[in-house]
């Protein structure tokens, strides 16, 4: 009789592209992101018994966690592939925790990207839950909910009510009030340059060229009277070019996105809210069907 496999990820369109590759020994279902997490009426953490987070079920995923328990207990197997950061493995640790699943038994799957071949190699190397990258997780979002519950208040009452401030928004404000501290204490300093065209007579190709000084030294203008000076001093000079320095560059590929390059290039190549960027990202991810004999497959790898 064949053993009965329960595959959890995290979102319906990849659990629908994931069945299709391992068939009909698995059961796959999505936990739909976050199945637990802090409540959103109050702080949420312990302070007297080490910052201890209080979870909760979150709103309106109690249906759905009786279904995956329904189904857990049916399986002879239960896989959490939940995405492989350390929001999934969060995830994977409070499924865990919800099915009674032993966090130290292989039942942790990841793989970076959602093809047949790197699915079915990821399920054959099952792991422990990383208790690092909860730890990890845990502690973002426990200083995420002290900082934002602290200093949004505050937002409220002096900007606009709705806005929030975590652990990024907060130093991020700082940085610009500091750059803008900067800017207003400036003091602005007067400079001038000299440029022409020149033209090289064996190319008959023109170049620009800018006074840089004399005898081999910079020479900085710091005002119209200077710059007159020097100005009408090469006037009508006859230019030599006494060296040529040559050599050789080397240009190194760009390196593979990140989130937040990601991000940018999309905002400045296609005004893109970091928003759509990710969804469209995501979308890649989990798999776009691309019809006759591929089907659906993820075109990218975990972003």
């Amino acid at each position: 009789m064949a053993t009965k496999k329960l595959l959890i990820v995290e979102s319906p369109a990849k659990a629908g592209t994931i069945k299709k590759y391992l068939g009909k020994d698995y059961t796959v279902m999505a936990s739909m992101g976050h199945i637990i997490d802090l409540p959103k009426s109050q702080m949420g953490i312990d302070f007297e018994n080490d910052y201890t987070p209080k979870y909760i079920t979150i709103r309106g995923k109690g249906q759905l966690l009786t279904q995956l328990k329904k189904e857990a207990k049916k399986a002879d197997v239960v896989y959490l592939a939940t995405d492989p950061d350390r929001e999934g493995e969060a995830i994977s640790w409070h499924l865990a925790e919800a099915l009674k699943i032993d966090p130290e038994s292989n039942c942790r799957v990841t793989f970076n990207e959602i093809t047949k071949t790197a699915v079915k190699a990821a399920i054959k190397q099952p792991r422990k839950i990383d208790m690092d990258l909860v730890d990890a997780q845990q502690a973002r979002r426990v200083l995420d909910r002290i900082v934002g519950y602290t200093i949004s208040p505050i937002l409220w009452e002096k900007v606009k009510r709705g806005l929030s401030a975590g652990r990024v928004q907060s130093v991020a404000t700082k940085l610009i009030c500091d750059r803008e501290e900067e800017i207003e204490n400036f003091t602005p300093q007067e400079y001038w340059s000299i440029e022409t065209v020149l033209n090289d007579p064996k190319s008959k190709k023109d170049f620009n060229a800018k006074y840089y000084g004399e005898k081999g030294k910079e020479v900085k203008l710091n005002n119209a009277e200077e710059t007159k000076k020097v100005s009408d001093a090469i006037a009508n000079a006859d230019f030599v070019i006494e060296k040529v320095k040559r050599g050789q560059q080397k240009r190194n590929p760009q390196p593979p996105f990140t989130t937040s390059t990601l991000q940018q290039d999309a905002s400045r190549k296609y005004n893109f809210q970091a928003a759509k960027t990710m969804q469209i990202a995501q979308t890649l991810y989990e798999g776009i069907n691309l019809g006759g004999k591929i089907g659906t497959i993820g075109l990218i790898t975990y972003m």
